[in-house]
């Protein structure tokens, strides 16, 4: 567990999955800068390709836009930024609950956070006009690591909040307040700037994290549809044996002979039918 705190201005390693989620994020925003250096046509089509627009998705099911949006940064500065902050706070998280988690974590929040916003924008396209929310067109756009970067923050927030961050160089702020100073701002941004499909895509994308963290394992999710499916495995199983045996005391009471099963399906032999019923050692 990471100490509770200040935090200094020191990064932690640059290990595991946010390494490669760093690296990967790094990696795209160059290769999209030299498309666009060697030819500006083709990366503007490009990124008309991969950033998230609710209407494409919904219309013309570019489906992957719930994704690639995230990876599609536009500003130096803010590409840094988002990248760094990722780094500081994913490798807390990771090693707070592992690769699996953290990754399962980031996806979500994108994924589910794009799905969220683009329902929401393209009400009007659903519902003939009629009814919209809060006047979001459904061609609106937004790209950028940092929506998704936001759910991991609500996370961060969640179950580190009393950590402290140095803001500006001067002001010391925990995580749960500046989460919520930032929710507050989006949703200004949201109310008041007409149009504002980021501001939405932001807060859908940490009310996704909200969500994940919440009711996600502390292994993930795949830990969580893991157990579920062995244990409906396992429920089947015992349920076929239960239905075996009670045939097979039907075909022997036909052969004038009478055998015993428990409730688990188990075969009871004679001599052991005095015996304790809690005692399970003596069962086959």
């Amino acid at each position: 567990m990471p100490p509770r705190g200040p935090v200094t201005l020191s990064l932690p390693a640059f290990r595991g999955a946010v390494r490669q989620l760093v690296l990967v994020l790094i990696g795209l925003f160059f290769g999209l800068a030299l498309i666009d250096f060697v030819s500006q046509p083709v990366g503007l089509f490009l990124r008309a390709f991969l950033l998230l627009e609710p209407a494409a998705v919904m219309q013309h099911g570019h489906i992957w836009q719930l994704i690639t949006y995230a990876s599609l940064n536009l500003g130096i500065l803010n590409t840094a930024f988002a990248l760094i902050t990722l780094w500081f706070t994913g490798s807390m998280l990771e090693d707070a609950r592992g690769s699996r988690w953290f990754l399962e974590l980031f996806y979500t929040s994108a994924v589910g956070g794009a799905a969220i916003a683009t329902l929401l924008a393209v009400l009007p396209l659903l519902t003939g006009g009629r009814i919209s929310f809060l006047g979001i067109s459904p061609i609106s756009a937004a790209a950028g690591v940092s929506p998704a970067l936001f759910g991991v923050l609500v996370a961060f927030a969640v179950l580190f909040g009393d950590v402290e961050f140095v803001l500006f160089f001067v002001l010391r702020l925990k995580a749960k307040y500046m989460v919520a100073l930032g929710t507050l701002i989006y949703v200004a941004t949201l109310l008041r700037v007409r149009d504002s499909f980021s501001a939405l895509l932001t807060l859908s994308c940490g009310l996704a994290g909200l969500l994940y963290v919440k009711l996600a394992h502390r292994k993930g999710m795949a830990a969580v549809a893991t157990e579920r499916f062995y244990s409906a495995r396992n429920n089947y199983t015992r349920w076929k044996r239960r239905r075996a045996a009670r045939k097979f005391e039907v075909y022997m009471r036909k052969q004038d002979r009478i055998v015993k099963f428990d409730d688990e399906g188990r075969y009871i032999a004679p001599e052991d039918e005095r015996k304790d019923p809690n005692d399970r050692k003596w069962m086959n």
